[in-house]
């Protein structure tokens, strides 16, 4: 029987910072629409989870079905982090929202969420291409979310719910695995050390 490494060092295991406005699959549906297959030309990878067209940032793909199994199940509470741009400047009172759960509906039912990692950051994020919508009088200011769930639009949701609506959303890390130094619409394959230590922690 196979262990862990041996098998794993048979998988292909790829990470990918998704612009803004790529659908993550790799089927072209519609003749405009820029998909995975318009960055990565690697045979019968599949993204683990998505990350939505108007989102950007970190996506894992691999052949491995147990890993993606692993990840997409939400009874593993894996954690994402993720930056997020929102429309005003939320207090620390807001954001304890966010860290305690809000209720949200989903498809007709109601659902607290999780309780979540969130900080105020002050920093500078290089602008999207095409650029958020710019309001003259409306500040905007930058949060660090990390979940251990992923509900549809979750943080948009989250965010919107306490009064402040998401412009931007960039996944920068899935458990350990960084989106950085990757550029916009790069990918690069799993390192050996990665996949014998980063990767264990999700099995």
């Amino acid at each position: 029987m196979l262990s862990f490494f041996d098998s794993a060092l048979l998988r292909r295991y790829l990470l990918f910072h998704k612009p803004y406005n790529v659908v993550c699959q790799f089927s072209q549906t519609e003749p405009d629409r820029l998909t995975l297959k318009s960055y990565i030309n690697v045979p019968d990878v599949y993204p683990v989870g998505r990350l939505d067209q108007d989102s950007e940032g970190l996506l894992l793909l691999t052949n491995d079905g147990r890993l993606q199994h692993q990840l997409t199940d939400p009874k593993f509470h894996h954690p994402k982090t993720y930056l997020v741009q929102v429309e005003g400047i939320p207090t620390d009172a807001h954001l304890e929202q966010l860290r305690r759960g809000v209720v949200l509906n989903f498809k007709g039912n109601l659902y607290r969420t999780l309780p979540a990692q969130v900080e105020l950051k002050n920093i500078t994020i290089p602008d999207r291409v095409p650029p958020i919508r710019y309001r003259a009088h409306i500040p905007t200011s930058w949060l660090e979310i990390t979940l251990i769930e992923g509900k549809n639009r979750q943080i948009r949701r989250m965010t919107a719910h306490i009064g402040f609506p998401t412009l931007r959303l960039i996944r920068i890390k899935i458990g350990h695995l960084p989106l950085e130094p990757l550029q916009s619409g790069q990918w690069r394959e799993l390192t050996l050390s990665e996949i014998k230590q980063d990767l264990r922690c999700f099995f």
